[in-house]
Order: C-alpha cells, then structure tokens, then sequence
C-alpha cells in the first residue's frame, strides 16, 4: 500500500517550518498548511461545476509531494523558479522519488505523478482551485505572523502584497464567499485552529503533529488503500474526504486521548452524544445548503444523528446502511465508505507518530506503551495487513533510524 520511505518523507513536513524569517507566536508548519488547503480547496470545490474530486485528491498529493522533496526554497521564490526551470527541478523531484513511488498500485501512482508534472494543463481546473486554496490557508497564516511582525518595517508592504492575490482568484465563488467572510469563512476558521492542538499532548514527541496534520495523514492512507482495493471513484473520495474530516469536531471537543476517553464506562458515549450536539449547532449551520446532506455522511452522521465515521457504510434505497462486504458495493451508486479499514489508517498514523519519535529518541513510557497498545489493535482489512505495515515502519524507523532512510536516497 504505502512503504516507510515515503511515510518518513509525509512525516518530516511536521518538522518544515514556514514563515521562518518571522517572529510567530506558535509554530507554523508544512503539514498543517497541506492539511488546512486540501480542506479550503474541498469547500470550493463543492461551489463550483465539473470537478473531478479523484483529480483534486491527486493533484494535492502530487503537489505535496513535491513540495516536501524542495523544503529550502521560499514559496514565492519556488514558484519564479517553477516557471523558469520547471523541467529541470521536476526531474530532480522524481530522481528522488521514484525509487520509493514505483510500486504503488503497480507504478500507475507514478506514472500520473509524472504526467501531471510534466503536463500544466493536466487536471486543469483541479489545479486553479488547489492554488486558490494554497493562497487563502497562506493568508490564515500571515493573520498570525501580522500579529507578532508589526515592529517590522516591511510587514505592511507583505499585507498588501498578500491581500492584493485575493483578486487572482475571485472567479470561484467559495473564495468570494470566504474573502467576505461568509458562513463558509468560519469553517475554515474552525478548521485551520486544529493545527494549535497538539497529539500526544501528554508526552513531548519529534516531530510533534498536530490534530489538523494528522487528519491528512490519514487521508492519504485512505487514498494509498483505496488504490490498493481498486476503489470506484466515489469510494476513494469519500475514503479520502472522511479521513480529512474525521476529527474536525475536536475544533469543538479538544484532543480526548484513548485512554482518558475509555477509561469510565460510558464516558466514550458521553463524548459522543457532546460531539454530536456541536455538529448540530456550530458546524452544520456554517455548511453551504446543498451539501448538508452529504457533508453530514462524509462526518459520519446518520438518519438518526448518530455518530460513526468508523462504520462500514453504503447507501441503499436512500438509506445510510452499515454492511461487511464492502467490494459487493464496489460501485458509485453506493456510496461506499470503508469506515473500517479507516479506523486502521487511523491508528497507522498514531503508531507512526509513536515509532518516529522512538526513533528520534523520545522514549516516554506514554509513547512506549501507547506504541504496543496501537500494534495490538492493528489488523487486516481488504487484504491489506495493516499491522505488517506497521512492522515494516517500525524495523525502518527503529533501527536504521530515519534520518539515514533520507540520506540514503
């Protein structure tokens, strides 16, 4: 599905930071960007016609991707260069990538890689919107760094500059509607305020990640095993979208760890039934009419306004319905979600976070024991073994370390 190669290389955004040469008030980083625009892009995409959501997913990949590969280039200066010597820093990209990519779903993931790089009119649309997307999770941040840059002689000269490109992309209404903070700005407001709430909270971690960086983690996973199964379109959209949005109520809740969360009987239920009634009141109402409906599914809400996004669901005679075999539902008019095989991308991406900073050094008895409790719990689900994939993580990581799996490349 996913090697630890290309984990380490998702994983080290954690550790990317932007606006460095600003004084900030909380760490900014790669992976919370990515996360913040993919979420942006999501809700303009859904004002606009004819996107093609798989596009969408896989122009956002492939564009993180490179980004993480190129880590030293300012993003202003990055894209000059991009236009002057596109061809030579793409090769350059893909020599680094390719080893580790060319297994993916049989070298397809790499072929598309290469094409769209090559190709700027490749998922074209998809594109614009994933540039409007990057601009406004970019001007969220420069609302943080204005804050503490103020003393600074050319911080309003960068304002203008930044609320200038607004006007680049004023064809799509999502950003029409978010630059006159419209229903829609909120959500994106509540979204981007995940990446303040820290994982593992109780123990330090390197890289630390936060809720809002872990959310695209596992979609990424979902996306990696949606190719695996052969996923429809619609099945690997909505695999992809209801990992991103998995823990968006924790905007509302706070990170409840597992432990805290099941340690009283239930206490689970309680925090639940609280998840659900903010849905209800401070999200729900902040979502654009015509995609109610099918945001409260990718949430994982049904009829009965109860919660699960973990469920193995479809839609059968207009009804949310939970079933087991989920490739019998292989198709579009189903709707399928594979909540189970989620839940394990879910705690891959934990375990993850526990085994990179085992590796890195950090050895608290919260990291060591939640590690092992994770692997217990790991299975597999539509052939693919979750816990194997996890061993293989954790052998890399642990014992070649995972600074060297990045010099080695």
């Amino acid at each position: 599905m996913i090697n630890p190669t290309i984990i380490d290389y998702i994983f080290s955004s954690a550790s990317i930071q932007r606006w460095n040469d600003y004084p900030r008030m909380v760490d900014l980083v790669e992976l919370d960007k990515q996360a913040h625009k993919i979420i942006i892009a999501y809700f303009i995409a859904k004002q606009e016609k004819d996107v093609n959501y798989t596009h969408l997913i896989e122009a956002h990949i492939f564009e993180f991707l490179r980004r993480i590969v190129v880590t030293d280039i300012r993003p202003d200066v990055f894209r000059k260069a991009l236009k002057k010597k596109g061809p030579q820093i793409n090769n350059w990209v893909l020599s680094k990538l390719e080893p580790s990519l060319n297994q993916i779903d049989n070298g397809l993931f790499l072929q598309k890689f290469k094409e769209y790089l090559a190709d700027e009119s490749m998922y074209k649309k998809e594109r614009f919107i994933l540039q409007a997307a990057s601009y406004l999770s970019t001007r969220w941040e420069f609302g943080i760094v204005y804050q503490t840059s103020q003393f600074l002689n050319d911080i309003d000269e960068v304002k203008k500059e930044v609320d200038a490109e607004i006007e680049d992309y004023y064809e799509l209404i999502g950003v029409r509607k978010i630059a006159l903070n419209q229903k829609l700005a909120k959500i994106i407001d509540l979204s981007g305020r995940l990446r303040f709430q820290k994982r593992w909270a109780q123990t330090p971690r390197i890289p630390e990640t936060s809720v809002l960086g872990h959310m695209l983690t596992v979609a990424i996973f979902g996306y990696f095993y949606s190719l695996q199964i052969n996923a429809c379109d619609k099945r690997l959209q909505n695999n992809f979208f209801v990992a991103l949005f998995h823990d968006l109520p924790e905007a509302l809740t706070r990170d409840i760890i597992s432990p805290v969360k099941y340690c009283v009987d239930e206490l689970a239920d309680i925090i639940a039934q609280f998840e659900v009634s903010q849905i209800e009141d401070k999200i729900l109402p902040y979502i654009p009419h015509h995609m109610k409906k099918e945001f409260s599914y990718i949430l994982g809400m049904d009829e009965n306004n109860f919660k699960d996004e973990f469920e193995n669901k479809v839609i059968l005679d207009g009804k949310i319905t939970v079933v087991e075999d989920m490739q019998r539902y292989n198709l579009e008019k189903y709707n399928p979600i594979d909540g189970k095989a989620l839940k394990q991308c879910d705690k891959l991406s934990a375990f993850i976070e526990a085994s990179l900073s085992i590796s890195h050094g950090i050895k608290s008895k919260e990291l060591l024991n939640g590690k092992k409790q994770i692997m217990d719990g790991l299975t597999q689900v539509g052939g693919v073994d979750f816990k194997k994939i996890a061993e293989n993580i954790d052998e890399e990581f642990c014992t070649t370390g995972a600074t060297q799996i990045r010099l080695e490349l």
